[in-house]
């Protein structure tokens, strides 16, 4: 579900985009983070987290905690709810802790 309207904020939709979600192909809009897009798309687990393995949603959507981690084009640790979709990015579910390739 997006959203549309807002008493406050104004909503700039860019291109329509492709992007693939653990191998799965959506849709989203240039303009909206990943988080958003995959919100829209009804993905709501992010993530586990990295000892106990529990299930992580988006939670402040500004970036500062670590509950949206992901791994965007190979790399890990992508704070997904500030990085903005692009069309034909790879985003992938992070299990524990993200190790950058050598």
């Amino acid at each position: 579900m997006r959203i549309t309207e807002h008493p406050v904020r104004q909503f700039e939709r860019g291109d329509l985009v492709h992007f693939f979600y653990n191998g799965q192909k959506l849709e989203g809009y240039s303009n909206e983070t990943i988080a958003a897009a995959l919100h829209a798309t009804g993905v709501r687990r992010l993530g586990h987290s990295p000892e106990l393995h529990r299930p992580r949603g988006l939670f402040c959507a500004i970036g500062n905690c670590s509950s949206c981690f992901m791994t965007v084009n190979g790399q890990p640790n992508v704070r997904i709810c500030v990085t903005k979709l692009e069309n034909g990015m790879c985003v992938e579910e992070q299990r524990g802790k993200g190790v950058v390739p050598t």
